[in-house]
């Protein structure tokens, strides 16, 4: 199965306009595929880095190379309603009052009471079924994904070899070799690739259900 490509100039997916740090709620799931293929590709690359340096027993540090790591980091699911959530808690509501006196004169009184003190959660002036402190039709904006968040070494010590004529031999002619596991490098590759797949058909049935959605 041929890897779709990830481009660095791709087209960036339409933004809200109240948030423009995250994508509109219908691609939602366009941007949560998108990271986790982003993450498998580096997670290929690191492999790719440790098979190329299997037999690399001298680096620019100093010592034979030490096997990379990648620590992948979820992103956890914000609110998109926030905002506006906190603008109606320190949103004022007013309520007014009419009363007659003897001589048949209105008088209207108008009381402003401020919702921030308020409990949260209440539901005072709002329409019912309706949550004072989230305006109607808001929902939240989940987006969530995956991200790298560092590329780690692996402190294990590779294995001793003997071989009096390689040049980083020790006196003893032993030779400290990678820290590199070719069976368990081909392991993460193939495990990469399976996740890369999942996510790539993630992002086509989320772009399939949008066309659809453009026949409505």
């Amino acid at each position: 199965m041929t890897l779709p490509p990830i481009l660095s100039n791709s087209p960036t997916l339409p933004q809200r306009p109240d948030r423009p740090d995250a994508p509109r709620p219908m691609f939602s799931a366009l941007a949560i595929a998108s990271s986790g293929m982003s993450a498998q590709r580096m997670r290929m690359e690191v492999v790719a880095q440790n098979l190329a340096n299997a037999e690399t027993t001298h680096t620019a540090q100093g010592g034979p190379y030490q096997r990379k790591v990648v620590n992948l980091e979820a992103i956890l699911p914000q609110d998109g309603s926030a905002a506006a959530m906190g603008a109606a808690n320190g949103a004022n509501s007013t309520s007014s009052s009419t009363t007659i006196d003897p001589n048949g004169v209105k008088t209207t009184a108008s009381n402003t009471t401020a919702a921030a003190n308020a409990p949260t959660g209440q539901q005072a002036n709002a329409p019912t079924g309706q949550q004072a402190n989230q305006p109607a039709g808001q929902q939240s904006d989940v987006v969530g994904g995956v991200r790298v968040a560092s590329v780690g070494e692996d402190k294990t010590q590779g294995a001793l070899v003997y071989d009096p004529g390689h040049p980083d031999a020790d006196k003893n002619g032993y030779v400290r070799m990678p820290n590199v596991n070719i069976t368990d490098e081909m392991v993460d590759l193939m495990n990469a690739r399976r996740l890369y797949e999942a996510n790539a058909t993630v992002f086509q049935v989320a772009r399939t259900m949008l066309h659809k959605a453009l026949d409505i």
